[in-house]
């Protein structure tokens, strides 16, 4: 993937912006689209200053989305003592939570939060996170895919780095079901009552836009709104048991789910606990998306934040969280890491997609403000949040 990616990206930037559809145009374009402008309106404009690195670092995740042998292993290396909190099961949920303290010039204790990149953009356009320090980032600057370099959101990485990309798809159980045929197959009425769909609007309503034949990167308000119309019936039919978080792994492993929308590295973390657990990528297709870290204003040790940032940018470091969460890393180098530790997983297209595989990858465009507004409040209606 690392080849596909950094390769003749201008031409195909042009592409994207001309109104191509699939993540095979451009993954830089796609970064590009997501949340408009770049770090504006109350964006911090100082760095983070350069200090001692801290005795503690609080950092706020995700599920199922590290190797907890690389916390361990920067405890030993820089003695920080790291709290790795996992109290992001939505990014709605986590705005909701985070942003009184934010507004107030507080962290709430957090040093670092991954979200994702329309959550991002919003962060940075409040003035909600800190401003990188880039010569404390020596490894992000050197190993980040130069196709992430640039997103729409954050034009110079000047608040963010990736954390994971994501693909968002189809979930399953394999001794419930068989294996699926098509994004479609969550709104089959032998289904009814063991399925669930994400609060992730983006997400939920892209998939079911792949569904009915429109394209997430490019269909109109109406086509969005028409996707959550169909959620919405088929919530009330009974079709959808439940909108879930990350929380969805506790549903599909006990079986009180059987088929649901969902993200692919969590379907590896959760066949532990059930072999039967799988993911598939529809036909129709599926999304992309990154989560991002971010150093939140009144950090208390953000300058720690910053060196843990650019441990996990060390390749030999992010082979082991990849190698663990099975999301598409966004770290030069890794494949080759693997190939030499682990083969098969260097091959394993969660973490490397094939060109071919990419080709089926939507991302959901950008709305201006008055189009996301009433798309969300239409979406937030339906699954009653």
């Amino acid at each position: 993937m690392e080849q596909w990616l950094t390769a003749n990206l201008s031409r195909r930037t042009l592409l994207r912006r001309a109104g191509g559809g699939a993540l095979s145009l451009s993954l830089a374009g796609f970064l590009a689209a997501c949340g408009g402008g770049g770090g504006g309106g109350g964006a911090q404009t100082k760095v983070i200053p350069k200090g001692k690195i801290a005795d503690r670092l609080n950092f706020s995740n995700w599920p199922y989305y590290i190797d907890e042998s690389v916390l361990k292993d920067f405890e030993r290396k820089y003695g920080a003592k790291v709290k790795y909190t996992e109290e992001i099961n939505d990014n709605d949920e986590f705005f909701g939570k985070v942003r009184p303290q934010l507004e107030r010039g507080s962290s709430g204790g957090r040093d670092l939060f991954a979200v994702t990149d329309w959550m991002s953009g919003r962060m940075i356009r409040l003035g909600y996170v800190q401003k990188l320090d880039k010569s404390a980032l020596p490894n992000v600057q050197k190993n980040l895919l130069p196709s992430l370099s640039h997103p729409g959101y954050d034009k110079n990485r000047d608040y963010s780095a990736p954390w994971q990309g994501i693909l968002a798809g189809i979930i399953y159980r394999k001794d419930k079901v068989g294996e699926p045929k098509s994004v479609n197959d969550i709104f089959d009425p032998k289904l009814k009552g063991k399925v669930t769909m994400l609060t992730e609007m983006r997400d939920t309503v892209g998939l079911t836009m792949l569904g009915m034949g429109k394209d997430p990167a490019t269909g109109s308000l109406d086509d969005a709104l028409a996707a959550v119309d169909k959620i919405d019936k088929a919530n009330r039919d009974g079709q959808i048991r439940r909108f879930t978080g990350n929380d969805y792994g506790k549903d599909i492993t006990k079986g009180d789910s059987w088929l649901i929308y969902g993200w692919s590295g969590d379907a590896v973390q959760l066949q532990p606990n059930n072999p039967n657990v799988k993911f598939f990528f529809p036909p129709e297709g599926f999304t992309f998306s990154t989560d991002n870290m971010q150093i939140p204003v009144g950090a208390p040790h953000a300058y720690t934040a910053e060196v843990f940032m650019n441990y996990v940018y060390d390749p030999e470091v992010q082979a082991k969280i990849a190698a663990e969460v099975q999301f598409v890393t966004p770290v030069t180098g890794v494949k080759e890491v693997l190939q030499k530790t682990d083969p098969k997983l260097a091959e394993n297209e969660l973490i490397f997609p094939s060109d071919e595989l990419l080709k089926r990858s939507y991302i959901f465009r950008d709305l201006p403000p008055d189009e996301e507004q009433e798309l969300d409040n239409r979406f937030q209606e339906v699954i009653g949040a």
